[in-house]
């Protein structure tokens, strides 16, 4: 039996009693991270995340040795220079700051373009000279101008998913285009059993605050219509219930303390609208015309009130509105 050496023992033990002691382990990538910018990415993420590198088949050991179920399925995602990166955030949240933190980086030789890389149109600060044909052989369609080489036109010089040339990426420098993103690439995250991909925990924030708000008004909608009682439907199924017993009353003239004074409205202007039509015979009294008269001279009056009455209509409506519209104040 081969002779094993201590201290890869006391790193199996070191990264084992890690991924045991935080709810979250991940596999990082962190190739081509300069070493000053790995260190500072190492204390933005201190008090949060804890970054470890070491061997790959030592990873694999602590991997295969720790007491958590179905975790050694990380080991499916070392590439590149892998690390574990151990914290108690969620792996959505620790994907988000670890996507943030990342920085613009100059194009490398034989690196893959992430996205179309493309050079823009315009004035560049370089004065006429050989740089002009140096642009032209890559591509890059420019002429001199004004005392100045200017770019004609935006041209993509290389299609995501293509290898970037010596020159290209020689050029994209002095241009001061930097296409690349340096920082800690989180390929998969272990939580509770189950393993999140980057392609999982990869989030549009704004659509998926949309697709809440979208299900929590769908929710209130059918909650109401289906006569659920929760904490939001309860408020808005007693203002639709009030409302139509109110109207019931109305309709069956059922007198109540909320009905009384509209039933006698509705019954006093019958009266006068049946009294005009009457006006010409004996059946109305000197009185009831005086009434009839001053109605006829009071229609801002009457304007006034059916004005009011909207309003209040109104205000019922943007109550029952209210509880959706609530929902931004819930999600910021």
């Amino acid at each position: 039996m081969a002779h094993v050496a201590q201290w890869k023992k006391n790193e199996v033990k070191t990264l084992q009693t890690l991924i045991d002691g935080h709810p979250v382990v991940g596999i990082a990538n962190l190739a081509d991270i300069p070493a000053p910018q790995m260190q500072k990415m190492r204390e933005n993420l201190r008090g949060n995340a804890q970054v470890k590198m070491s061997r790959i088949n030592l990873m694999n050991l602590a991997l295969d040795q720790s007491k958590k179920n179905n975790i050694k399925e990380l080991s499916q995602h070392m590439g590149g220079q892998p690390a574990l990166i151990f914290t108690d955030m969620n792996p959505f949240r620790l994907y988000k700051i670890l996507e943030d933190s990342k920085t613009p980086a100059p194009a490398r030789a034989g690196s893959i373009a992430p996205e179309d890389i493309v050079v823009p149109k315009g004035e560049t600060s370089f004065m006429p000279g050989p740089i002009l044909g140096e642009l032209q052989k890559i591509g890059i369609p420019a002429k001199i101008e004004k005392g100045k080489i200017v770019i004609t036109e935006n041209k993509t010089i290389v299609a995501a998913g293509e290898e970037i040339s010596r020159d290209v990426a020689s050029m994209l420098t002095r241009l001061e285009i930097y296409p690349l993103e340096v920082g800690i690439d989180l390929q998969a995250a272990y939580e509770d059993e189950t393993i999140y991909t980057s392609d999982i925990l990869t989030i549009d924030e704004e659509k998926t605050l949309f697709d809440i708000q979208n299900a929590y008004s769908r929710a209130i909608n059918l909650s109401v219509n289906a006569v659920v009682f929760t904490e939001e439907s309860t408020p808005l199924l007693i203002s639709k219930a009030a409302g139509q017993s109110l109207n019931l009353a109305l309709n069956a003239e059922i007198l109540t303390s909320k009905t009384t004074d509209l039933i006698l409205a509705k019954a006093y202007a019958q009266m006068l609208a049946l009294a005009s039509e009457l006006s010409d015979s004996d059946a109305v009294d000197d009185e009831l015309r005086e009434k009839m008269s001053a109605q006829a001279t009071q229609p801002a009056v009457t304007e006034d009130k059916e004005e009011e009455e909207e309003e209040e209509e109104e205000v019922e409506e943007e109550k029952e509105e209210d509880a959706a519209a609530g929902l931004g104040a819930l999600f910021g």
